[in-house]
């Protein structure tokens, strides 16, 4: 098995026993597909994973991209489009960083 260029993760606001409780959650619901489906189509070579909560709720859904670390606040399918766009270039979609990663923090 070889190493994905990209592994996105997805926030789906799991917390403690599995619950599903949150804005992640609640904000992004399909988006996970949506994500997913965007990858395939694209041909980009990206793994697309959930994740527990990642303690950003004011800033839900939250989808970070690595090894970059890039991470990204308040995605819809607009956003997910346009991350997947930057992505297919190898760049970063900078307008939609999340304030407290877009320089790299």
């Amino acid at each position: 098995m070889s190493k994905p260029t990209y592994h996105l993760f997805l926030c789906s606001s799991f917390r403690k026993a599995g619950v599903q409780r949150g804005t992640c959650h609640r904000k992004g619901d399909g988006l996970l597909q949506y994500l997913e489906e965007g990858v395939v189509e694209r041909g980009i070579d990206a793994l697309v994973s959930s994740t527990g909560c990642v303690k950003h709720c004011e800033k839900g859904p939250v989808l970070m991209v690595y090894p970059m670390g890039w991470w990204y606040g308040s995605v819809t399918e607009d956003a997910v489009d346009d991350i997947l766009d930057a992505l297919e270039d190898g760049n970063s979609c900078d307008g939609l960083l999340h304030e407290a990663h877009a320089e790299g923090a």
